[in-house]
């Protein structure tokens, strides 16, 4: 049976007198450092000289280089992005962690797939929140916590497990629960979301737009029924508490027959595609392209990026945006 820890099953203590370092100041960096700050911890920042090592001296955190944050610190918390990771790490992070240190990634795609193979003297761990860094600082702020993933890789020390059980406790994680996985798990399950699920959910309501208003509906109807209006929010906000189909309850009878009655439409045309995405996962077959595609500058990135974003419905969109005055900020 897969574990789940919470709170009780974590011990702050063990990490007094350790610094810990959190190498990169992004969205998951910031929240990071500033819940270990909060929960009493000894935090200082690695980043580049950017508008984020200016954020991190702002918000009165000790800023170094990374080579420096790594020699510092105890535990060292890799929150840069995946396509530099394995550079950043051979260059600047390996040559100084010292022997007995732990490393922890907040997500598992460079030693998933080979990109990074850490030395056999430190320990090397997993926390992956299910969350976005705004949102993790948020639910702390609020008292409460984001869901995370968790995995030992190395336990050199013996003192892997009690250590990242306790950082998951101090950045409020243990407070939803921390659930046991692998690194091969959580890349693959995020991976399989960010490619089968999402894509799905995108190119059904593009077509959806594109049908309804070339049969005549009006652009600014459609958006606020499809989008603008944040419904849908509500409705995955309601999945959350109530399960996806339990939510069902609080629509119409008309909508539930709907929805229930129409599903199979669909549902078996999704599959193929869906599982095709995921045996590109998993063969590694989606992360030589993905490198490939870094080596070579984004060029095919940088042209879906461009498409997407100059398409009618994104100017469509911003334009219902400023019509409507719905206040997104607290949706």
């Amino acid at each position: 049976m897969t574990r789940i820890f919470y709170d009780e099953d974590a011990t702050l203590s063990v990490l007094n007198n350790l610094t810990i370092g959190i190498l990169g100041y992004g969205n998951q960096g910031r929240a990071w450092a500033m819940n270990l700050r909060d929960s009493g911890l000894n935090v200082i920042v690695g980043n580049i000289k950017d508008e984020y090592w200016d954020r991190a001296l702002s918000d009165g955190f000790y800023v170094y280089d990374i080579s420096d944050a790594t020699r510092q610190s105890d535990i060292i918390c890799i929150l840069i992005p995946d396509e530099v990771q394995r550079i950043v790490y051979y260059s600047d992070i390996e040559p100084n962690i010292k022997t007995g240190c732990m490393i922890v990634f907040a997500h598992g795609f460079s030693i998933r797939y080979g990109l990074i193979i850490p030395r056999n003297d430190i320990d090397v761990g997993l926390l992956a929140p299910r969350m976005i860094g705004v949102g993790v600082r948020r639910l702390y702020e609020l008292g409460y916590g984001a869901p995370a993933f968790v995995a030992i890789r190395q336990d050199v020390t013996g003192a892997a497990w009690s250590r990242i059980l306790a950082l998951a406790k101090a950045l409020g994680f243990t407070r939803a629960g921390v659930i046991e996985s692998s690194f091969e798990e959580e890349t693959e399950l995020d991976l399989f979301t960010e490619q089968a699920v999402m894509p799905v959910i995108i190119s059904a309501f593009l077509r959806a737009y594109e049908i309804l208003v070339s049969k005549g509906y009006s652009v600014e109807a459609v958006l606020t029924e499809l989008i603008a209006s944040g419904e849908l929010i509500e409705v995955f906000r309601q999945v959350c508490k109530l399960g996806l189909l339990g939510q069902l309850i609080l629509h119409s009878k008309t909508s539930q027959y709907g929805q229930l009655s129409r599903i199979d439409r669909y549902i078996d045309k999704i599959y193929e595609p869906m599982v095709k995405s995921l045996e590109e996962i998993i063969s590694g077959t989606f992360s030589k392209e993905w490198i490939k595609e870094q080596e070579m500058s984004y060029p095919k990135f940088r042209e879906l990026l461009e498409k997407a974003l100059s398409s009618r419905i994104e100017k469509d969109s911003e334009n219902i945006r400023r019509k409507l005055k719905i206040p997104y900020d607290i949706l």
